[in-house]
């Protein structure tokens, strides 16, 4: 390393410091501050206990905080610490700064990241939608996860249980990328049920956050991220929302952000559709299928052969009988009269009820099907490691 890239890594160190010190909401006095000194120059005046005095009356206050920050501790070497973890930390100033993000209006002033932030060339489309999915959902949003991926598109996430989980989930298993945008530390795997989802994000794809490492998450932390994952995409698909759900936050965000809204459809009396229904209807995008969002995307549907191959005969494509059931199920459950009768119609020979049975619960077994009530089946809205 040259002298001038140890001088630029060791200011970097006091910009970390700073950032820390004055906490994520501080954009505006991080950039005045900028503007006039150094951070190491700000460091020292700190721990002089001058830096309060060269601050107007309403700045004191976080410009004190500043100072009580400013110890004797070790400012490189906490930040080379950081580093050794695998956690990177970067400022809007520099160029591997997401662009898309940089652009908002409310831009975080530095990013935490681990794996690898999305590539500014690469198409990005947010998935988002209610923690409390139906099977409906949770099967819609592993297709659309898995389109994207397939035709290079990047999915951008919140790593929560639900919609978000399942889509991002969808996208590594068909060999795309995928960064989780969190509500805490980059090292602090919120939920705890993703842990699974972490550990590959981190492999294969990213986590981001703007909040330090060590953060705990809390509710007052997730609406603002919410900026950041709409801030860094193309557009936003909307799976399922309730008429008040915290994914219409991420909605309306992205309409500031000048982003291209999309919504799928539900029946009129499903609640956890009310919400995309009602976004329908004030203008966004209806999308039935993932064809029609990568129309919408003009993105070109080229998925990659081999990956294609593996992702249908590992996890999508049963063969045989159980192929065939599972091509007569959908989200909603059906009893076995009925699907005995569909069999009937499709394949034009009659199956008798023992093999029904048998073929239906080896689907349930793999994770290809559900069962509801007994004697319904579903298709799952979870598709199988």
């Amino acid at each position: 390393m040259t002298e001038a890239e140890k001088a630029t890594e060791t200011e970097k160190a006091y910009v970390h410091w700073l950032y820390k010190a004055a906490g994520a909401g501080s954009r505006g006095l991080l950039k005045k501050l900028e503007r006039v000194w150094t951070a190491q120059e700000i460091y020292r005046m700190a721990r002089e206990g001058v830096l309060a005095d060269k601050l107007d009356a309403r700045q004191r206050k976080q410009a004190e905080r500043i100072q009580a920050a400013a110890d004797s501790r070790d400012v490189t070497g906490e930040y080379e610490k950081l580093r050794a973890r695998g956690i990177c930390f970067v400022t809007a100033k520099e160029d591997a700064y997401p662009r898309r993000l940089k652009v908002i209006h409310d831009a975080p002033y530095a990013l935490y990241y681990a794996g690898r932030l999305p590539d500014d060339v690469q198409k990005s489309v947010a998935l988002i939608g209610t923690r409390n999915c139906s099977e409906y959902g949770k099967g819609m949003a592993g297709e659309f996860g898995d389109a994207l991926a397939r035709a290079g598109i990047a999915v951008v996430s919140g790593m929560a249980r639900g919609i978000d989980g399942i889509g991002q989930w969808a996208a590594l298993r068909a060999g795309g990328y995928s960064l989780g945008v969190l509500g805490c530390g980059v090292d602090v795997c919120y939920p705890a049920e993703n842990k699974a989802l972490y550990e590959k994000l981190l492999t294969e794809g990213g986590v981001c956050s703007e909040y330090p490492p060590g953060t705990a998450p809390k509710a007052v932390l997730f609406p603002p991220r919410n900026r950041i994952i709409s801030g860094l995409c193309d557009g936003v698909m909307v799976i399922e929302a309730k008429e008040r759900s915290g994914t219409l936050i991420t909605v309306d965000m992205a309409l500031e952000q000048g982003r291209e809204v999309y919504a799928l459809p539900g029946r009129a009396t499903d609640t956890l559709s009310a919400g995309c229904n009602r976004l329908i209807r004030q203008g966004a995008a209806l999308v039935t299928s993932p064809e029609e969002l990568l129309e919408e995307l003009q993105a070109a549907l080229r998925p990659n052969p081999e990956k294609t191959v593996y992702c249908q005969q590992s996890l999508f494509e049963p063969e045989g009988l159980s192929g065939e059931l599972l091509a007569l199920l959908d989200f909603t459950p059906k009893p076995l009269d009925l699907l005995q009768e569909a069999y009937h119609r499709a394949y034009q020979t009659r199956i008798p009820v023992p093999r029904l049975c048998h073929g239906l619960l080896q689907l349930c077994a793999d994770g290809y099907a559900g069962q509801n009530a007994g004697a319904y089946y579903r298709k799952s809205g979870q598709r199988p490691v």
